[in-house]
């Protein structure tokens, strides 16, 4: 195989052998890459989290007045709904459709919440989907849990992601009015729902000084941040596999509190079209999937999908470690995480032209129109 030839093999096929991706002078003697990092972006990074810190001293000493921490802590989760409501499971896997004032709301959080526009979050969550912990994954789990972390947003984009990002796609979301305009304002209206609202009201209405409102809102942002990464980190290395072995996403309850009900892991990226984004039952440790259902009781969310129960038990025998909890499913592979090639069924979500005839079949429709 000629070198052009290598090169083309490695781009058509991501690989998750970070050996094989790099020679071995680029792979420092610690395991880390030597790639190359954002200098403004590792510098922001510092600076905010420094704050937060000061933010977190701040009210653990009780210097800031309690309604103003009430107050930043459910413009927090209301951002932090905009992520997992509808940058998630809206527009980057369509688990469900929205009326128009429900995605100009969803909109108007994911933008406070500060995590790229909706085209772009789309973009990179989708590409993590279809090609789940390879060198085209932007937060790869195998290079280690600071890079899935935060590190994959401190360093230039590894050559796989951006080739097989040109391929995803997200017309669906740019076609999406709701989307053109916030992509049109998206600095004006980040900066104001993010930070300069919020201070203005701790100010006026709490009477908080302008310093103390400055800094629960970085620090707010900053903790928001993190509850997102943690799904990237946390749910990719620790946890169980009741549905699919053989890839890292697992169930991690902890995440899940922390995320709105984001942290079933395993059996989101097994079954990614699914509006709750687990199995479970009850809104305990899923939020997310609780608002939903109260905005389809209300009128404002309809054709949510989700999977049978059939489809997840035979899925769970097949494939999973055999810690399925909801009835006895006997493993028909053992514990071998070698049952499947996993990447011959990754998909984003309802739309990918890849999914199976088997799953679409095999989905229920709650609500529709």
């Amino acid at each position: 195989m000629t070198s052009d030839e290598t090169v083309l093999h490695k781009l058509k096929n991501p690989t998750n052998n970070v050996h094989a991706q790099y020679p071995e002078k680029q792979i420092k003697r610690n395991g880390y890459f030597e790639q190359d990092l954002v200098i403004p972006n590792v510098s922001v990074y510092i600076i905010m989290h420094t704050i937060t810190l000061i933010g977190l001293w701040k009210l653990i000493t009780l210097n800031v007045q309690l309604s103003s921490f009430v107050f930043s802590t459910v413009v927090g989760y209301l951002a932090l709904l905009g992520v997992t409501g509808g940058a998630h499971r809206l527009w980057a896997h369509r688990t469900y459709k929205a009326k128009l004032p429900l995605r100009i709301f969803l909109m108007l959080m994911q933008t406070a919440a500060l995590q790229n526009d909706l085209y772009i979050w789309t973009r990179d969550h989708r590409l993590h989907h279809k090609y789940t912990d390879t060198t085209a994954d932007p937060h790869n789990s195998n290079r280690g849990f600071f890079f899935c972390h935060v590190g994959w947003l401190l360093m230039k984009k590894h050559p796989d992601v951006i080739n097989k990002g040109k391929n995803i796609d997200v017309s669906d979301v740019a076609d999406d009015p709701v989307v053109k305009f916030q992509r049109k304002y998206y600095i004006l209206l980040g900066s104001s729902l993010a930070f300069i609202l919020p201070s203005i009201a701790m100010v006026y209405f709490f009477h908080e000084t302008a310093l103390n409102a400055a800094l629960l809102s970085i620090t707010r942002y900053v903790l928001t941040l993190n509850g997102t990464w943690t799904v990237n980190s946390f749910a990719h290395l620790y946890g169980w596999k009741p549905y699919d072995s053989s890839i890292n996403p697992a169930e991690n309850a902890t995440v899940s509190i922390v995320g709105l009900g984001e942290g079933w892991h395993n059996y989101h990226h097994t079954f990614p079209w699914d509006y709750k984004a687990a199995e479970l039952g009850n809104y305990r440790a899923n939020l997310t999937t609780g608002f939903l259902d109260l905005m389809a009781y209300l009128g404002q969310a309809y054709d949510l999908k989700t999977v049978s129960p059939e489809m997840i038990k035979k899925r769970a025998a097949r494939t999973g470690d055999g810690s399925y909890n909801f009835g006895k499913v006997p493993l028909e592979n053992g514990n071998s995480k070698h049952h499947h090639n996993f990447q011959e069924d990754c998909v984003w979500g309802w739309d990918d032209k890849d999914m199976k005839e088997e799953f679409r079949n095999a989905t229920i429709k709650l609500k529709s129109h």
